[in-house]
């Protein structure tokens, strides 16, 4: 799946919600960690209001040569969060305490 974006006429991989946080899930096709992964970022966003972007490391070479061996992989505002399995408690602290930041 390529990158989505939220707002109609953005370009793919830009997002913009109320708190402007760029949560990004890095994937790649048949990988059952990234389904899992989907999930976890889905609930943990829904829940603080926040929208998120997925983008596939089988479109984009420079991301599958930095991400290759960690998929899945959550950005938030361009920063490596998790990896692998998504501990979603460590998520919603993550992207709680940024939110705080933007207050």
């Amino acid at each position: 799946m390529g990158p989505r974006a939220s707002t109609p006429d953005a370009p793919p991989g830009y997002r913009w919600s109320m708190a402007n946080l760029d949560v990004v899930l890095i994937t790649k096709a048949d990988c059952h960690l990234c389904t899992d992964a989907r999930a976890a970022v889905g609930r943990v966003t829904a829940a603080l209001g926040l929208d998120w972007t997925e983008q596939s490391v089988d479109d984009d070479a420079a991301l599958r040569e930095r991400f290759a061996e960690e998929i899945p992989v959550v950005l938030v505002d361009g920063v490596q969060r998790d990896f692998w399995k998504i501990d979603e408690a460590r998520l919603d602290r993550t992207l709680r305490q940024a939110l705080g930041r933007r207050s």
